[in-house]
């Protein structure tokens, strides 16, 4: 394997593992105004993410940062062509990271419902424009020669892209609310065991339509006919799965067949698209490459070896602290508190 393919690799798992573990926790600040009844549920909801969401959004940071150094023509194209929706996901969470740090520091009820909306539309916007910047990559972007964006906004807002946004919000909605379901107890539980029955269906739907057109429309399963591949099948197992098991009240398995359903179609992906890590919808030798948008081989020798001895530390580390915290949140606990 060349160090450009590691590093390829490499930034998709750390994308996957962002849109995992950041996955539950857009949906838990989305849920919390639709399942919470009074203040003490609120803040069981947010104590249910509280040590762990903004450990998640460091996988997002790696990602950008081994982007930057590994790939730099991948990351000024794609930075150059969603300039204004990478500033809307920053600033979303920016606003939600006020909403929880700062929500507890006043008492007042104009300001924690302030608090609370910084929480739901920087949990809901990210979720949304993730979906949409994906679903642009997968189709292509006008891309000219020079490498650079040629294209405008309204050409990323296209219904496939939409599409794409609406898939990616109700799939993690449905994954914080099972998620939810593990870290609560008593009347919340019960209602976000039911949120996440009811989110199934539609997320089903709209996952559907997506897949469907993204078969028709993406370079993604050229070649496999009928049959769509293995990652693929394993994201739709994956998906009914989770019905399967919300009916058995296995929900810690659900939990996982959620995940697993992201985990798989992020993966496909990523192995549709190698070595292209940005097709232009102009010319394909327009095309980004992990070869011809990469850094030199020094650069990812020294890269790599940094790595290797610091992102299993990173790991460890991360996975203590869900250890430690995987107590449930009850409402006694935030009474008492």
């Amino acid at each position: 394997m060349d160090l450009q393919t590691f590093w390829f690799l490499l930034i998709a798992v750390l994308f996957i593992g962002y849109f995992f573990l950041e996955g539950f926790d857009f949906g838990v600040g989305i849920l919390m105004p639709f399942v919470s009844r009074d203040e003490v549920d609120r803040r069981v909801t947010i104590n249910t993410i509280g040590p762990f969401w903004d450990a998640n959004e460091v996988w997002l940071i790696t990602a950008g940062g081994a982007m930057f150094a590994a790939f730099p023509h991948w990351y000024a194209t794609m930075f150059s062509g969603f300039y204004l929706p990478l500033l809307l996901i920053l600033l979303a969470l920016i606003v939600r990271a006020v909403g929880f740090e700062f929500r507890s520091k006043m008492k007042e009820k104009w300001w924690r419902s302030t608090a609370d909306h910084f929480i739901f539309w920087g949990s809901a916007l990210p979720a949304f424009l993730w979906g949409v910047a994906l679903t642009n990559i997968v189709i292509g972007l006008p891309i000219g020669s020079d490498m650079n964006f040629v294209g405008s906004l309204g050409a990323l807002l296209n219904p496939y892209a939409l599409l794409g946004g609406t898939a990616s919000l109700v799939m993690f909605t449905l994954h914080g609310a099972i998620f939810l379901s593990l870290r609560t107890t008593d009347d919340l539980k019960e209602r976000v065991e039911r949120v996440a029955r009811l989110l199934w269906v539609p997320a089903g739907v709209v996952l559907l339509g997506f897949a469907v057109l993204g078969y028709r429309h993406t370079v993604l399963f050229e070649g496999l006919g009928l049959v769509p591949g293995t990652l693929p099948m394993i994201a739709i197992v994956s998906f009914i799965a989770v019905l399967v098991f919300m009916q058995i009240k296995k929900f810690g398995w659900a939990f996982a067949a959620t995940g697993a359903t992201i985990v798989f179609g992020t993966m496909v992906i990523f192995q549709g698209m190698y070595p292209i890590v940005m097709p232009s919808s102009i010319s394909s030798d327009y095309h980004l490459t992990v070869y011809n948008a990469s850094s030199s081989d020094l650069t990812l020798t020294i890269m790599s070896v940094l790595a290797l001895i610091f992102v299993p530390i990173i790991l460890a580390y991360q996975g203590w602290s869900y250890w430690v915290f995987r107590e449930r949140v009850t409402r006694d606990a935030i009474t008492r508190s």
